[in-house]
């Protein structure tokens, strides 16, 4: 049990999903004032601003190099991380939002003509925008240097 406790005086993993949060709860902002509508789905969902993913990586990174040293060996695994996950949620994950979008198209004309198709939709919010990705950068690098002191 003590392992546990271990875990959360990880202050490192703690700034990381802290920055995870509120990246989330930002998202829910976000649709507020962009759509006027209150909707807590966007807490749970996958894409949107700010891209969680990017804040979450970033604030681990940084977190590394503040407390290991920024010549370490474990900055340089968390950055290479940090910059696979931002590429993957930019790159990857959007195009196959994207490829989702055309073949959900396909089905609507499929279903217009009258041809029965069983399948579901495919979910089109994938991945994020290169915007989405460095707002989320930004906000991971401003939580984990705000925990700074924390760390000492």
């Amino acid at each position: 049990m003590q392992d546990f406790g271990d875990i959360l005086d990880n202050h490192v993993l703690l700034v990381a999903v802290i920055a995870c949060l509120v990246a989330q709860l930002s998202k829910l902002l976000v649709e507020l004032t962009k759509n006027r509508k209150f909707n807590l789905r966007v807490l749970v969902t996958t894409g949107g601003m700010p891209s969680s993913h990017s804040a979450l990586v970033t604030a681990l990174a940084v977190g590394v190099g503040q407390t290991v040293g920024w010549a370490s060996p474990e900055f340089a695994i968390a950055a290479i991380f940090a910059v696979i996950v931002m590429y993957d949620a930019a790159g990857v994950r959007q195009a196959a939002g994207k490829q989702a979008r055309i073949l959900n198209q396909i089905i609507d004309e499929l279903l217009i003509q009258g041809k029965e198709f069983n399948e579901e939709r495919l979910k089109e919010l994938l991945g994020h925008t290169p915007f989405q990705v460095i707002v989320g950068l930004g906000l991971g690098i401003a939580i984990s240097c705000l925990a700074a002191p924390a760390y000492y």
